[in-house]
């Protein structure tokens, strides 16, 4: 039987974990410094001798103090000097924690960090499901485009919303498609979203036979990208945000852990989930650092 004095030290190394673990959550956790996430890949779609050098940025979600503008000016510095071809967004820019934001954050603050981005074939972005949420006129009206877009178009970043674009690479080219988000409007129904994703059309504007890369904010879609695609790229389920030894509490796909995070290939497709720079919902990171992605294409 434990003695009185047993009890009460257990109780207090107890309290001393708990307020640790929450320190670490809710401070250190969100707020490290990304590490680099380096992923060296061959799909067989990709033509061999074609390298290209990508550096991948998700889930940004800026806000006041975890993800402020100087801190975002520091992550664009490390982007920077991992001297990519090519620069990729793939969504969520904005606040994704109404219950917890100390301060908001426009886009004149943001917007201009990111267009430090820099890379011989471009910056280029999706939007995600955030970056419409929390636009309420868009939300309102179903037309036209949130002020996220309007923003990065102005910071010199080009948006892609169901189309494509030819990026020559020397002699050789490819196609970077970007995919409209899978979760973008509320419907009348609780909890269900609609999708302004148009998968067909997105890959129709992709018209010779060069290679293609697709940007979808969620990954959800990968079960119907075509053969045809390379390497689809996402972010949006922050790797679950919590990892306790592999297991996710929450992971925000209707497949749950099976597209959380990293390298997944299926059938010979390929598909990379970042585990992005920001929170969601709530300030929390455990066992899922902040990360820039890096993938060395065609050098497997």
């Amino acid at each position: 039987m434990l003695s009185r004095r047993t009890l009460l030290k257990f109780l207090g190394a107890s309290l001393v974990s708990l307020t640790a673990g929450a320190a670490y959550a809710f401070g250190y956790g969100p707020l490290q410094r990304p590490r680099i996430a380096r992923y060296r890949l061959a799909p067989r779609q990709w033509p061999q001798g074609q390298a290209l050098r990508i550096v991948a940025l998700s889930d940004i979600h800026v806000v006041e103090p975890w993800m402020s503008p100087e801190r975002l000016r520091s992550i664009v510095a490390d982007a920077n000097a991992l001297r990519p071809d090519l620069v990729l967004l793939l969504g969520d820019f904005v606040t994704g924690m109404r219950k917890f934001r100390l301060d908001t954050v426009p886009a004149s603050a943001w917007a201009p960090a990111l267009g430090g981005l820099s890379a011989p074939l471009g910056v280029h972005a999706v939007l995600g499901n955030h970056d419409w949420w929390d636009d309420r006129e868009v939300q309102r009206s179903r037309t036209g485009m949130p002020y996220t877009r309007r923003a990065l178009e102005e910071a010199g970043i080009r948006v892609l919303h169901n189309e494509a674009v030819h990026i020559r690479q020397g002699e050789k080219g490819f196609w970077l498609a970007g995919l409209g988000d899978q979760l973008a409007l509320p419907t009348a129904r609780r909890n269900r979203w609609q999708s302004l994703a148009d998968l067909p059309a997105t890959l129709a504007a992709c018209t010779n036979d060069d290679p293609v890369l697709l940007m979808a904010h969620e990954p959800d879609i990968f079960p119907e990208v075509p053969d045809r695609v390379s390497l689809t790229l996402s972010g949006h389920t922050h790797g679950g945000q919590v990892n306790l030894f592999g297991w996710r509490p929450v992971v925000p796909s209707r497949f749950g852990d099976r597209f959380a995070y990293g390298h997944i290939v299926e059938e010979g497709r390929h598909l990379l989930v970042s585990g992005g720079l920001g929170c969601s919902i709530a300030p929390v990171r455990v066992g899922v650092a902040p990360e820039i992605v890096l993938i060395e294409l065609g050098e497997a």
